[in-house]
């Protein structure tokens, strides 16, 4: 084997490997309330990720407007969601979930998504 194809060969394992390590972050696939949707007063609001969770490196902040609404953030037993019940019943209006959570790769992700109250 010349060194040309070898390197090529290199290379190609390398580029798989970063891939595959790069797309191992925590993702949500489920929110409750959905992302957009517009809702009675909801008692909790969850958001199930793809990998389970450090509890100690994540949360969510319930804001509407620049205000943070009163919620109580918890990691579900098998750390897969991220459970949060407000303090005090929502009243109408919009609200911005911003959350972040650590895996056990240890990056922090973080993002946003709305939802409104009726």
């Amino acid at each position: 084997m010349s060194l040309r194809p070898a390197l090529v060969l290199a290379f190609s394992a390398v580029a798989v490997l970063a891939a595959g390590q790069a797309s191992a972050h925590a993702k949500v696939v489920s929110s409750s309330p959905a992302e957009n949707a517009t809702v009675a007063a909801p008692p909790q609001i969850t958001l199930r990720f793809n990998e389970k969770l450090q509890p100690k490196f994540s949360s969510f902040e319930l804001m509407t407007g620049k205000t943070v609404a009163p919620v109580k953030v918890t990691v579900s037993q098998d750390k897969l969601s991220l459970v949060g019940t407000p303090k005090r019943p929502l009243t109408a209006g919009t609200y911005e979930v911003k959350w972040h959570a650590v895996t056990a790769d240890a990056h922090r992700m973080e993002g946003a998504y709305t939802f409104t109250v009726r």
